[in-house]
């Protein structure tokens, strides 16, 4: 392949590339606002999930995060009034509990009452709780407040909100994507497009066309 038919494939992946990001973020655009849990899921694992219009809900206790098996996940969900909610233990990351968590809120919990008692490990184990009032309510895991295991859940269509950005559609905290963002996979990434650039400028050097040809003159 000569080096111009090369430079106008790759043109045209990255062109590929790009329409399919455009088109992805013009989803989340449509997709309109997340809750606004105040601050109380910033830096910790375990995703955000808009689970409306499920009669119940499954929210994992020790699942894989926060440095270990030390997470809620979904960490934050959005949720219809008279819903109920099933937090199972998966039996990793030791003993965990649910209990509600007014003091590391900046909004006032409307369910105060969540509360699975003592710390377990055994995995299956299982707490629920049917959230009848509309409002916010954030919870911890008390044995692993220290790691950031905390959880929020917003009730109902009359909650805070954070509306997507006017340029491009995504929430400020990418926790609200659904999918934490870890540092490592920043630097896998990082490196791969180090490596492809390195890739791609040995095959230039060593079977790109010659500068000469094409212009009659001596190779």
């Amino acid at each position: 392949m000569k080096r111009r038919e090369f430079v106008r494939t790759a043109g045209g992946a990255t062109a590929a590339v790009g329409a399919s990001t455009v088109a992805t973020g013009t989803v989340a655009a449509q997709e309109g606002a997340t809750p606004d849990f105040g601050g109380h899921l910033d830096g910790i694992d375990g995703g955000y999930e808009d689970l409306r219009g499920q009669d119940e809900v499954t929210v994992e206790v020790g699942a894989s995060g926060n440095g270990g098996n030390l997470a809620f996940s979904p960490a934050g969900i959005w949720i219809d009034e008279g819903t109920t909610v099933t937090w199972e233990w998966t039996g990793e990351g030791g003993a965990h509990n649910v209990v509600a968590d007014a003091d590391n809120t900046d909004f006032e919990n409307t369910h105060t009452d969540v509360d699975s008692g003592d710390p377990i490990d055994e995995e299956g184990y299982t707490y629920s709780y049917t959230f009848e009032e509309g409002g916010m309510t954030g919870y911890v895991c008390e044995p692993h407040r220290g790691v950031n295991m905390f959880g929020s859940v917003a009730v109902g269509d009359d909650v805070p909100v954070v509306e997507p950005g006017p340029d491009d559609g995504w929430p400020e905290d990418p926790g609200h994507w659904g999918v934490p963002i870890h540092a490592h996979w920043v630097g896998i990434v990082s490196m791969l497009g180090i490596a492809l650039t390195f890739v791609f400028t040995f095959y230039m050097l060593k079977y790109g066309e010659s500068a000469h040809t094409g212009h009659g003159g001596n190779q």
